[in-house]
Order: C-alpha cells, then structure tokens, then sequence
C-alpha cells in the first residue's frame, strides 16, 4: 500500500485551522489563557514562525501515524511485511495480499468510519496524555478538557480525511 502524502499534507493542516478557530479570543481563547495561566504579552513576544512551522510539522506526524490505526488495510500488509514487499504477487504471501486488497481494499474506508477511529485515539491516547502532564504541572479540569477537546475534534476530522482519501 502507498502513503498518499497530498491528503497526509492536506490533514496536517486540520489542527491549523481549527487551532485559528478554536484558540481565538472569542471561542476558547480567553479560557485557555486564564487555564494556562498565559497572558497576551506573552503571546505577543512569540516567535510565530518558528512556533506554526513546528506546529505544521508536529500535525503532519501526526497524520502520518495516525493513517495506521485509520485504514485497517495496513494491517493486512502488516501479517506478512517480514515474507513480501509491495507489489510483489509471486510469492503465496503476495498473492495472499494482493487477493485480500481486491477483495477487502475498501472496506472500512469512510469518512465516518476513520473519524470514528480518530475519536477514540483522541480519548485513549491524547486525554491520558493531556491528564498525566497537566496533573503534575498542577493544571485544573478545565485546562485538560481544553486541550482534549481541541485534539478530539483534529483526530476526528483527520481519521475521518485520511480514511476517506489516504
């Protein structure tokens, strides 16, 4: 199976956009200030080119990983990665790929499926990570389910593009 870098690139800028949305003074801004216990001086001496380009490299890994837990065919390729390379048919564990591809390639891959998938990463992977650094910096409720809530709608939105298109 081949990575469809376009839509990984394209799924990378979920978090931007929604971030523009989301951490704006009038959504969740103001909130997420008073709960990070940040301050508009200190946002305003930021280096912002440095801080989106991370940004945008952070999100295109996670869209990269996350195209793996997503697409259940990846999995397939994954039982016999050690016994055949992409696109060879001749050995029994290629044609056992390449048949299962023709038969279940495109099975599972919705938009609704893959930001099922998404949601749940966000849950079980973003909010215990979230939870275990913000409990030992001393963060409130609120500070954790800011920042859950904003990865939970990401996941989403790109298990859901990366099923759909990737």
């Amino acid at each position: 199976m081949d990575v469809n870098f376009v839509v990984i690139l394209l799924a990378a800028l979920v978090p931007m956009i929604i971030g523009f949305v989301w951490y704006h003074p009038s959504v969740m801004g103001r909130a997420w200030m008073n709960a990070s216990g940040m301050n508009e001086e200190q946002i305003k001496g930021a280096n912002l080119p440095l801080i989106f380009g991370l940004c945008f490299l952070f999100a295109f890994m996670l869209s990269f990983s996350l195209q793996f837990n997503v697409v259940h065919q990846y999995h397939l390729f994954s039982i016999v990665a050690d016994q055949v390379t992409p696109g060879d048919t001749t050995s029994a564990a290629g044609q056992w790929l390449q048949s299962s591809l023709d038969n279940y390639g495109s099975n599972f891959r919705t938009f609704k499926h893959g930001a099922f998938h998404g949601f749940l990463m966000a849950i079980f992977l973003v909010l215990p990570l979230i939870g275990t650094h913000a409990l030992y910096e001393r963060k409130s409720a609120r500070y954790i389910f800011l920042h859950t809530g904003f990865w939970a709608i990401n996941f989403t939105l790109i298990g859901g593009i990366i099923s759909q298109w990737a």
